[in-house]
Formats: structure tokens, sequence, C-alpha cells
């Protein structure tokens, strides 16, 4: 099975601040703004993986993040 160059992380609006949360990795941060819990993701994915073999994962050596972020609708009004 081929390694992974991703970790894929989705973003969305929890109760009081935005929350993180890898698909491949049990990896999840939050922040009060989305510039903040982009960093804290940054940070949590590279102390998860600090000293372990990526491969352990189905990682490629220092993969890159892709990050995918739910928004709420907003309808026009008349």
């Amino acid at each position: 099975m081929p390694l992974q160059h991703t970790v894929k992380a989705v973003i969305y609006r929890g109760e009081e601040n935005y929350v993180a949360e890898c698909v491949e990795i049990a990896v999840v941060t939050q922040g009060r703004t989305v510039d903040e819990t982009l960093a804290n993701l940054r940070e949590a994915v590279a102390l998860h993986l600090e000293g372990e073999d990526p491969a352990q994962f189905g990682l490629a050596p220092e993969p890159t993040i892709i990050v995918t972020m739910e928004l709420e609708p907003v309808h026009a009004t008349a």
C-alpha cells in the first residue's frame, strides 16, 4: 500500500471555538480563530509524529496537511 503524502483535517465551528480534527491520525485541537486553529493544528500534528515513524500511520516522511472547512450556509434576505 502506498504511503500518503498528506494528512487530511476538517475545521468546524464548535460551541465556543473552532475545532480541527484529523481524519487519518488521532489529532484534535482548537483555537479562538481560524488562524490560531491552523497554527495549533500544525503544532499538534508535528508533536504527534515527533519521534515516530510516519509509515506506521500510513504516511510518507514530512507529510503536508490538507484542510477542509465546514461553513454554515448563509441565506439571502429580500
